[in-house]
């Protein structure tokens, strides 16, 4: 089963903030990492205690991509944000987020 991947306008404007270099590695990740079995824990994805982003994140180094699967009429992942970690505090875009 393939799950299509869809970018909310918000993680568009959060990605368009990032280098070039650090959209790219997002992109081919979110693809490589998200397009079979998303909804599967790894060393890279887990399932997220409730919060108002999104229930799954995708770990790529310092960057967070935070997502929602929906496996009802049809198989598809949403990315709902995409933030960068530095030390203990999360960013999105240019605003801190508590998780």
């Amino acid at each position: 089963m393939v799950f299509a991947i869809v970018y909310s306008p918000e993680a568009v404007d959060h990605l368009a903030a990032l280098s070039k270099a650090t959209q790219r590695l997002v992109v081919d990740q979110v693809e490589k990492q998200l397009t079979h079995e998303p909804n599967l824990p790894t060393r890279k994805r887990k399932l997220l205690r409730p919060n108002p982003i999104a229930p799954w994140e995708l770990r790529l180094g310092d960057v967070r991509v935070f997502y929602d699967v929906q496996e009802k009429a049809e198989l598809l992942v949403k990315v709902a944000a995409v933030g960068i970690k530095q030390h203990n505090q999360l960013w999105i875009g240019k605003e801190r987020i508590d998780l």
